[in-house]
């Protein structure tokens, strides 16, 4: 046995068993797809795009070839909320409220049905309403936040006004006293604690990020430690980081650009130096074998950012690759359950 499969099944021993938060009693894996097609949060536009590029490549047929009932809840509908003018140096400040409002209802929807929340992006903004929805559902969360960037501006650290490099600080209850008051937010409460955040492959931190982050004590990987310790120590710790704050279920929440730009390049804000394919998908394996997985976010595929159409196909194939580790892909092979033999 693999140590990531003994390191992965001993936390679930820990959780009281081996069957996944949502898998009917014969063991099947059942998830709900969300596209988010929202591109607000940041300056390009392409983003939006993601969810149905995804789509085309395979994921649902894919999902559904490895054993995992699937419901496509299909695109939300977002409503078109146009801002005048930033707030301060925040832009498009009603449109994100508006959207992530509208999504955190989809994602509570989900999790009632009893089904994992997979959120196809659309940008990092959108990670409010999911962990907000998901929270709602289900109560505590472990957030794994796997990205090149920490996304823990507060609208007061910002230095862009992009509010895709600021969901985290909307949702930590250590923050609140830092964020201000915005239109279109006021159904939101921060619903994370900063000791059960967990990320993974930073490598590109503002510095009032870096000492919120040193500040709150907040758990990372940054791709310096992926180097030191190989990416199976770092799954192995991040676990058993989870397991002794209670075993809380699992949102990830992953953006493409934590993957190296050589293999994910249409992505909007890319930076050299990030995790291989390999270890990008591992930590889908990784986190997969704990049965604690209850969300899923994989955001900021911009297929008008590929200089190439070659540069679009490689990340939207590794993001339904990154998808599909989640849902019990192995590269070792697969076969269904209850697979027969054909007898002559």
């Amino acid at each position: 046995m693999s140590v990531m499969m003994r390191s992965a099944r001993r936390l679930r021993q820990l959780v009281g068993g081996a069957r996944s938060l949502h898998q009917h009693a014969h063991g099947q894996r059942t998830v709900g797809v969300i596209g988010a097609p929202f591109c607000k949060g940041q300056p390009r536009g392409g983003v939006e795009k993601g969810p149905d590029l995804i789509r085309a490549a395979g994921l649902i047929s894919r999902l559904q070839e490895q054993g995992v009932a699937v419901k496509d809840y299909g695109n939300l509908k977002f409503d078109d909320v146009v801002d005048p003018e930033p707030i301060g140096m925040l832009k498009n400040v009603l449109a994100v409220g508006s959207a992530n409002q509208r999504l955190s209802e989809a994602v509570q929807e989900v999790k009632k049905e009893g089904k994992t929340a997979v959120m196809l992006g659309g940008d990092h903004s959108l990670a409010i309403g999911s962990i907000h929805g998901h929270s709602a559902a289900v109560g505590d969360l472990s957030v794994v936040w796997v990205d090149a960037h920490s996304d823990i501006n507060t609208p007061l650290t910002t230095t862009t006004g992009n509010l895709h490099g600021q969901p985290v600080s909307f949702l930590l209850y250590e923050l609140l006293s830092k964020v201000p008051t915005l239109p279109n937010f006021s159904w939101l409460k921060p619903c994370v604690s900063a000791r059960d955040l967990v990320y993974i492959g930073l490598r590109d931190i503002d510095p009032g990020e870096h000492y919120i982050l040193k500040e709150l004590g907040v758990k990372m990987y940054s791709m310096t430690e992926v180097d030191q310790l190989g990416v199976e120590r770092v799954m192995e710790e991040t676990c058993d980081y989870i397991a002794a704050r209670g075993n809380k279920p699992i949102h990830l929440s992953y953006d493409v650009d934590a993957i190296d730009p050589s293999k994910t390049p249409a992505t909007g804000t890319p930076v050299v130096g990030g995790l291989s394919y390999r270890e990008g998908v591992y930590i889908t394996e990784y986190l997969c074998e704990t049965g604690l997985l209850s969300a899923v976010d994989l955001v900021e595929v911009n297929p008008l950012l590929g200089k190439t159409q070659e540069d679009v196909q490689s990340t939207v194939s590794t993001a339904v690759d990154l998808l599909l580790g989640c849902f019990g892909r192995r590269r070792e092979g697969n076969h269904p359950l209850g697979y027969v033999l054909p007898e002559p």
